[in-house]
């Protein structure tokens, strides 16, 4: 069996994503997935990025990194940009919008946000209708490996809290956030654990997994950059608590 680490929304925080990358070592993962927002908010986009280049098999975009990589005239937003670089956001720029996978007979599919757009955004009190749309074929995502067919397990991120729902034999599942959490000041991703690319249906698990990290250390590097929006994001790392941005 395989354990594969779904992880999104790290969005530049290194001490954060670092602990993350240790648990999942620890646990014996065997491939780590990544489901957008690498950037933003955070003072490190660019080693977050070069990191998770390094680290993660599956990369897919975001909603920050569609906005990062658009023209802006907001300041926060050039800052970043230029602590990216062009080659970074270059990169950025060609990441796929989704990820389909066979996983022990099941069709998975890994998106951001919702299978339109990454700026739609879907909550888990949402209606009911609303979430079983998660696992509707777009013009984004066409059918599940190019069949008709539609996912079965849809895993996204997105909305920085956690869960697992069982929708009318369909699974949807939100990782949560590695570096910007809206539930506990820590970092949350996922591990899958069972056979990789498997069209057989065998047993598999979706665990929920929380990772304390060093949460003055991701306020002190925030300081010494100076970045932007310093005061909401520091309030943030601390207490988990939404101080008003767009996600």
């Amino acid at each position: 069996m395989e354990r594969i680490a779904i992880i999104s929304d790290i969005h530049g925080n290194m001490p954060a994503l670092k602990a993350v990358l240790k648990d999942s070592k620890e646990r014996q993962v065997t491939e780590t997935y990544c489901i957008g927002d690498l950037v933003g908010k955070g003072p490190d986009s660019d080693l977050v990025v070069d990191l998770i280049r390094e680290n993660c098999k599956v990369v897919v975009r975001g909603n920050w990194e569609e906005n990062m990589t658009a023209p802006s005239e907001l300041e926060t937003m050039k800052w970043h940009q230029a602590v990216l670089g062009e080659e970074r956001l270059t990169y950025l720029r060609c990441l796929p919008f989704h990820h389909d996978f066979y996983f022990s007979g099941h069709r998975v599919r890994l998106i951001h946000a919702s299978p339109d757009r990454v700026h739609v955004r879907v909550y888990q009190s949402d209606p009911l209708e609303k979430r079983q749309a998660m696992f509707q074929n777009t013009k984004e995502t066409n059918g599940f490996l190019k069949t008709d067919n539609e996912p079965d397990i849809v895993g996204y991120g997105d909305i920085h809290w956690s869960f697992v729902q069982y929708l009318r034999e369909k699974t949807l599942f939100n990782t949560g956030s590695v570096g910007n959490s809206l539930e506990r000041p820590d970092a949350s991703y996922v591990i899958l654990e069972g056979h990789l690319h498997s069209d057989k249906v065998e047993s598999y698990s979706i665990n929920m997994i929380r990772v304390p990290y060093d949460n003055e250390l991701a306020v002190q590097l925030a300081k010494e950059k100076q970045m932007p929006d310093l005061e909401a994001y520091i309030k943030e790392v601390r207490t988990a608590r939404y101080r008003g941005w767009k996600d």
